[in-house]
């Protein structure tokens, strides 16, 4: 089931004996759990049927009493298990003992409500516990997103929360704060409560809040590089090198990297309409004609000559064949060789 599905179901009081949350992204694990916790009992009846706990802090065989038990003075009881990865014996590792979760996940409890918060990890899909899992109950993986779709990310949770964002305001967002879903989730959230009625939300407010500069930024260095304006170009990479904590070399490298794998992409491309374009390169079209201009300056063999540069200061950057440039002095010449 997808996240979506899963939240649709819960809202209509459509429920299961068991939710198993699994994957590397925290954020829709998080989410799902948080909803579970808040809104499936009453305050009254939270008191003596639900119950939080965490991983590290139980046995399997304490859980599964947990969820044996009935509801008192309810229809439901809810049990969360939060890390529930650091539950060593929630998996059995022997093939020929018993293994008390599968037996619970073949008979469940239908009036417990048994969430287990499985971050940063997921249960072999070959396993029984899988399968059984995958027919008995909600299995759902929380991916990460990839950070070509963060833009778009952010805007589709501004607009379920009622928020107006323009593509500049999202790529600055999603370029400073990265794929940390969370982050920008809370970020995002703060900045509602600064907001006037539909007010759109703009690189000056997300300079303000959220403390992005909209000059000095990943962004802004990738349109001047592809605009060939160097003395911007220069300006930004002075600052980066003077702000090392907040624009470290491993986040920029692979940003201009990409930026690089798009203008050679848009060479290649028969179909330059817009829309076709934008979904090819993963961008908001807003940002189409940028790209376009780029285009015009690097050819694909600048492109691809761009691209060993970058890779080259890659490995550079960490230390291979480099015993003393530090990354600010690394990303001047790369932009100085890139522009010329």
């Amino acid at each position: 089931m997808t996240f979506e599905q899963i939240l649709g179901d819960l809202k209509k009081k459509i429920y299961y004996p068991v939710y198993f949350l699994q994957g590397e992204e925290p954020y829709y694990i998080d989410e799902l759990s948080d909803y579970i916790e808040k809104n499936i009992l009453s305050e009254s009846e939270k008191e003596f049927n639900q119950t939080i706990v965490y991983g590290r802090e139980l046995d399997i065989y304490t859980l599964i009493s947990y969820a044996r038990r009935y509801p008192m003075m309810s229809n439901y009881q809810v049990v969360i298990v939060k890390e529930a990865q650091d539950l060593k014996t929630l998996i059995s590792k022997q093939k020929d003992e018993r293994d008390p979760f599968l037996d619970y996940l073949l008979k469940p409890t239908e009036s417990t409500l048994l969430v287990l918060c499985y971050k940063y990890n997921k249960i072999d899909k070959r396993t029984k516990i899988s399968k059984t899992l995958e027919k008995s109950a909600v299995l759902f993986e929380s991916k990460r997103i990839y950070d070509d779709q963060l833009p778009a990310w952010i805007g589709k949770f501004s607009q379920s929360h009622g928020l107006k964002i323009n593509p500049k305001a999202m790529q600055m967002i999603a370029e400073n704060l990265g794929n940390d879903l969370t982050k920008i989730a809370n970020e995002l959230i703060k900045l509602k409560l600064n907001l006037k009625d539909g007010q759109e939300i703009s690189t000056e407010l997300v300079e303000i809040n959220i403390g992005v500069s909209k000059e000095f930024n990943i962004f802004e260095l990738q349109k001047a590089i592809g605009q060939r304006n160097v003395l911007k170009a220069f300006r930004i990479s002075d600052y980066f090198a003077a702000n090392p904590k907040n624009n470290p070399m491993v986040l920029t490298l692979p940003q201009l990297y990409s930026y690089f794998m798009k203008v050679l992409m848009y060479h290649q491309l028969e179909d330059r309409s817009t829309n076709n374009a934008s979904s090819v390169l993963g961008i908001n079209p807003y940002f189409l004609g940028d790209f376009i201009k780029a285009a015009k300056e690097y050819s694909p063999d600048l492109c691809t000559r761009n691209i060993r540069f970058i890779s080259d200061y890659d490995l550079r950057s960490k230390g291979v064949n480099n015993p003393s440039t530090n990354d600010g002095e690394l990303l001047r010449e790369l932009v100085f060789k890139i522009l010329h």
